[in-house]
């Protein structure tokens, strides 16, 4: 590849960095296997290649920058592509920044003015996968909300998915189909759940600000409907008995429900 190879890869109309990619094998080398999308040409080394491939076959695989800003592709799934808001662990910190485990060969970069506070190794923070647009280098920031969309196209009642960002003295902080934020009132929450944890949830308002507030069951009938035949395949799991009495956590009995 040419020293602009991140360049041309950019402009390329069918290759992203920082997603996956479906690729042809273009040829194969000791050093590894040359992939094309039909324009550019990215090297999978060796390490990285399941075994059995040939010329012309297709195959996915995460495309990413190395240590030198080159284009490179693995078959190994990254633990995050950009545009993620996911919960990693620090393997590593230096006068630079925080490396957080990415689930590759090479580790995430955290850069200082990108953190909230002093990241140790060990912790799990939540984090938004960007590319940089000075460096155009892949990277990951703890101001996460900074990345987050208005919510014109949610309508109240909407069933998504919730990714329970953080704890605070309302209640819970949750990212919405990975593009959202919105938040589950503490006096509405009657399971256990912790920052990390993934939920179905519903809209339960979007306020004329913006904001958007959140449930974890749906409302009225629906949420009816909901339980019972939650209730019926409980009984049929467990040959028609329920383990329920005047001192039964009923907390404990609707998780075991959505098990």
């Amino acid at each position: 590849m040419r020293m602009n190879a991140y360049l041309a890869l950019r402009r390329s109309e069918k290759m992203d960095i920082g997603q996956y990619n479906r690729l042809e094998v273009n040829s194969i080398t000791s050093t590894g296997i040359f992939l094309t999308d039909g324009i550019d040409e990215v090297l999978m080394p060796a390490k990285h290649a399941p075994g059995g491939l040939r010329p012309g076959n297709s195959i996915d695989v995460f495309v990413y920058l190395d240590n030198e800003n080159r284009p490179i592709a693995t078959s190994i799934k990254p633990n995050a592509v950009v545009g993620d808001f996911v919960f990693l662990t620090v393997k590593d910190v230096n006068e630079h920044g925080a490396f957080l485990d990415w689930g590759i060969s090479k580790d995430l970069f955290v850069p200082y003015a990108e953190q909230r506070g002093s990241m140790k190794i060990g912790e799990e923070y939540l984090v938004h996968v960007f590319i940089d647009d000075h460096s155009g280098r892949i990277a990951a920031t703890q101001r996460w909300s900074n990345y987050l969309s208005e919510s014109d196209e949610l309508s109240d009642g909407d069933e998504v998915e919730l990714l329970i960002a953080e704890e605070t003295e309302m209640g819970f902080r949750a990212i919405i189909n990975n593009s959202h934020e919105g938040l589950l009132y503490r006096n509405e929450v009657f399971e256990d759940i912790q920052p990390g944890d993934k939920r179905r949830g519903f809209i339960r308002l979007i306020r004329p600000d913006g904001k958007i507030d959140l449930r974890l069951r749906p409302e009225g009938y629906a949420h009816v409907e909901n339980t019972r035949h939650q209730i019926l395949e409980y009984l049929k799991k467990h040959k028609g008995k329920i383990p329920l009495g005047d001192k039964s956590d009923a907390t404990h009995l609707l998780n075991s429900w959505d098990e």
